[in-house]
């Protein structure tokens, strides 16, 4: 009987077949771990060497970035709003994609593939094919998304000058308008606008919204508008949301601006709220639900149905109570939504919406879905912050996320938006930011417990005047939708020293 044991000795052509193998797919396995170790060891030691120095640099550079970005946190800002770095960086990964390709390449050539046999030799090209294929596709889809981040930062950062903060804040007028059916890249009426006062140093924010139907209010001392209506804004049928448009028509007020209708925007919101705007910026509302969908939409808390659309629209429907994950169409018809509603609510429901961004979007989310993100807002955005200030926001908007959100809504019954007093809306402007600073920040929670006398010598409670108590929903009334409150009592989210417990 024959031994059970016995195992064939191989030939020795066979071992040094299996050798010839075994070396081949080392050489390839070395030159993935580490670009440039097969030649090296077995063939032009110069460019090994050239390879190996440059992923060692780039290694040691990389990990520079990192250990300073822990102490230095704007750093990465600052690299990725660099244009030039990114078009740098998009170049080198290129580079190094083909680069480490043609490595591979020559590693399967130095492992010999004429003196391995069929089978093995045909494993050897499959792998070393697969190999070079991944990391070429991988960089070169990396170089991709750099061109795409380059393009979203020229395409939304054209601003040139950098602006100084106005008494320790930056004042950033955020304008939702219609694209207008693609005639030209903006509609000429913004359908919402809202000043985001943002302390310099903490980041502490207070949005405050103006309401699109205010009349006869003035302009920025010594601005065209200013000089065209000394006496206020009170043309026949003019409104907040008219300005851009009547400028717009008389462009010889505002020679050189390239968007005389943003410009007289911007000198009217000055001289409603007294503030210097530092930077603007444009969102197209058609578009914003793209922005949303990019992110995975937003969570939020529906009270009452809100309409999307109106009657006569074939689509009509509503969003319904509850906390409801929102895609961005739903999204954009909640911030919106107008019938069976006001003016007033629909500010209200904005600036949850603005905190719900805020708060639920995570850098995790911008990565995931970057690609989509920048497609998003580089065709719906349009800013004046240039690319040398995004480092300074990014820090900012990360302390913001933390915070607090204050609110302002020049609207009633605060302001009669038909005749309103400017001296009075400057006051109340002045006290919500004085409230957002620090040292203020410190004293109201002090006062927090019990009624404290005001500077004018008023007893004042811990809520002031437009922040109903929950108890004010039950008021029949339109539709609010998102904040808390009525028309008739105010809604919360439109006066609050705390925006998200008012939505």
């Amino acid at each position: 009987m024959a031994d059970q044991n016995y195992r064939p000795q191989r030939t020795a052509a066979e071992r040094a077949s299996r050798v010839r193998f075994r070396r081949a797919m080392a050489l390839l396995l070395i030159t993935l771990l580490l670009p440039g170790s097969a030649q090296l060891v077995a063939g032009n030691r110069r460019v090994g060497r050239i390879a190996i120095w440059t992923v060692i640099g780039l290694a040691v550079t990389a990990g520079l970035v990192f250990a300073i970005s822990l102490v230095w946190q704007g750093l990465i800002f600052r690299l990725g709003t660099t244009p030039w770095l990114l078009g740098l960086f998009r170049i080198a990964l290129i580079g190094g994609g083909i680069a480490w390709a043609a490595l591979f390449i020559d590693a399967w050539r130095l492992g010999r593939p004429l003196e391995l046999d069929l089978k093995q030799r045909r494993i050897v090209v499959a792998i070393n094919g697969a190999l070079a294929f991944s990391v070429a596709a991988t960089l070169i889809f990396g170089a991709h998304l750099v061109g795409v981040h380059k393009g979203m930062v020229e395409a939304i950062f054209a601003g040139a000058e950098a602006a100084e903060a106005h008494n320790g804040r930056f004042n950033i007028l955020l304008a939702g308008a219609d694209s207008d059916g693609g005639k030209t890249r903006w509609g000429l009426r913004p359908d919402s606008l809202t000043v985001a006062s943002i302390d310099a140093v903490t980041g502490r924010t207070v949005l405050i919204g103006l309401p699109r139907n205010m009349q006869n209010f003035t302009f920025d001392d010594g601005s065209p508008m200013d000089k065209e209506f000394p006496r206020g804004f009170d043309c026949d049928g003019c409104y907040l949301n008219g300005v851009s448009t009547w400028a717009g028509e008389h462009k010889e007020l505002y020679k050189g601006e390239k968007d005389p209708g943003m410009a007289a925007t911007v000198d009217a919101v000055e001289g409603i709220t007294d503030l210097q705007i530092s930077y603007y910026a444009i969102v197209d509302l058609n578009g914003f639900q793209e922005i949303v969908d990019a992110i995975g939409g937003v969570t939020m808390k529906v009270r009452q149905p809100i309409p999307v659309g109106i009657p006569s629209d074939s689509f009509y429907t509503h969003i319904q109570p509850g906390t409801r994950k929102l895609d961005g169409w739903e999204t954009l018809w909640y911030a919106r939504a107008r019938h069976d509603s006001d003016d007033y609510s629909r500010m209200a429901r904005q600036k949850c919406v603005l905190n719900a961004i805020l708060q639920q979007t995570s850098p995790a989310d911008v990565v995931r879905h970057y690609q989509d993100v920048a497609k998003a807002t580089g065709s719906t955005i349009t800013t004046s912050v240039p690319p040398s200030e995004i480092e300074r926001f990014s820090a900012l908007a990360l302390k913001a996320k933390s915070q607090k959100i204050s609110t302002l809504s020049l609207v009633p019954p605060l302001v009669n938006t038909a005749d309103p007093d400017m001296s009075d809306i400057h006051a109340e402007v002045r006290k919500a930011v004085k409230k957002a600073t620090p040292k203020m920040e410190e004293a109201l929670k002090q006062q927090s417990a019990s009624p404290s006398t005001g500077e004018d010598g008023e007893t004042k409670g811990p809520a002031p005047k437009n922040k109903t108590k929950a108890s004010g929903d039950s008021d029949k009334g339109p539709v609010t939708g998102g904040s808390l409150g009525s028309r008739n009592k105010g809604y919360r989210a439109n006066e609050t020293d705390d925006l998200a417990s008012a939505c």
